[in-house]
């Protein structure tokens, strides 16, 4: 399924040097790099790859491996503490109170409990979150033509988003599953390599999988905002706030304007996808329960414990996943979209009915 995508999306060949003078053929990459719309910029000399091409998709899920398992292994502390105060609110009454808990009981290293499911989930979760984003917003661009591709930009990331999401999730949930036992019930297991054992032997393949649904709850909102947000901020960024067009900033200049954006839409990620996030974390402590169960039981306040960490981890994780992607594109000498701009197709009607 994924190398159909990938061979629907990757619209020109590999080997073939298209001259910059001439008439752009038909396809959707040839049409958008000579039309510097929505999704790439024309294709510069010393890129090491094309625009759409097969190696292009596979350096942008490298790119999301590197920015997800990073980040959240590095808040692993963070995210544990969120996590006790999520399922045991009674006991852990805030963050700094979480913190001083887990280090009397568990000591420093308590601290890093989770670190491995952590790791090798979300960097399944980044290789397909960022990669298949790239591969669907160029499929769906391709479906609805140029013109309405910047027209309905925003709905095009939160479609694009939403689909690479749903499959991203689907390798997320087994390791999920094992943080947040190792995690938040005590004495069931230390490492990975003791905890998936022990959860296929007492609850079979459903115990990785009964959380994808909450799962998809909570993060198919929280990549569609990430996404739709932080490429709608970059542009209004550059358009209102940079003195200078992007053309003309340096490349280090660019990547500050992706890490405020980053930021931003990190804030708006955590509060949408906060109270689903909650219920993931009680549903994986309690065998046996429901989504619905545990929200009940949770209650409306009970929902949105742990908020405060939350924003200052998503913050700080989207912002910093945004920045390596973008970063990772520049050391490999990728093609790098540039903002949005109309086509000249839709320049010339709009021109023809007085709208321009």
């Amino acid at each position: 399924m994924f190398l159909s995508l990938l061979s629907k999306a990757n619209c020109q060949p590999q080997d073939v040097a298209v001259p910059a003078q001439e008439t752009p053929k038909m396809g959707l990459v040839q049409s958008l790099t000579a039309g510097r719309t929505i999704a790439a910029a024309a294709v510069a000399e010393g890129d090491s790859c094309e625009f759409g091409s097969m190696k292009y998709f596979a350096l942008c899920g490298l790119g999301g491996v590197l920015s997800c398992g990073i980040t959240h292994t590095a808040v692993v502390p963070l995210d544990l503490v969120k996590c006790r105060i999520q399922v045991d609110p009674a006991k852990y009454k805030g963050v700094f109170h979480g913190f001083k808990v887990t280090l009397k009981e568990d000591g420093m290293r308590g601290l890093a409990k989770g670190w491995a499911p952590t790791f090798f989930g979300y960097s399944i979760q980044g290789l397909c979150k960022f990669g298949l984003y790239e591969v669907f917003k160029v499929l769906y661009s391709d479906m609805i033509g140029e013109e309405n591709s910047y027209l309905y930009r925003t709905w095009l990331y939160l479609a694009a988003s939403a689909s690479a999401e749903f499959f991203a999730d689907i390798g997320l949930s087994p390791m999920e599953a094992a943080k947040v036992k190792i995690q938040t019930t005590p004495g069931y297991a230390n490492t990975l390599r003791e905890c998936w054992p022990r959860i296929m032997r007492e609850e079979g393949v459903n115990g990785f999988y009964k959380s994808l649904v909450p799962l998809w709850m909570r993060q198919i909102p929280y990549t569609m905002m990430k996404f739709a947000c932080f490429e709608r901020t970059v542009e209004l960024l550059y358009k209102y706030v940079v003195p200078k067009p992007r053309s003309e900033c340096s490349k280090p200049e660019q990547l500050v304007v992706t890490f405020a954006a980053g930021y931003i839409a990190g804030v708006f990620c955590a509060i949408v996808s906060h109270p689903a996030d909650t219920v993931v974390s009680k549903l994986n402590q309690e065998k046996g329960s429901t989504a619905l169960e545990a929200a009940k039981k949770l209650g409306m306040a009970g929902l949105w414990k742990g908020l405060t960490p939350r924003i200052v981890m998503i913050g700080t994780l989207t912002a910093l996943q945004w920045f390596i992607y973008d970063a990772f594109k520049v050391a490999m000498h990728m093609p790098r979209p540039p903002p949005p701009e109309m086509p000249e197709s839709l320049k010339k009607k709009l021109a023809a009915q007085g709208k321009a």
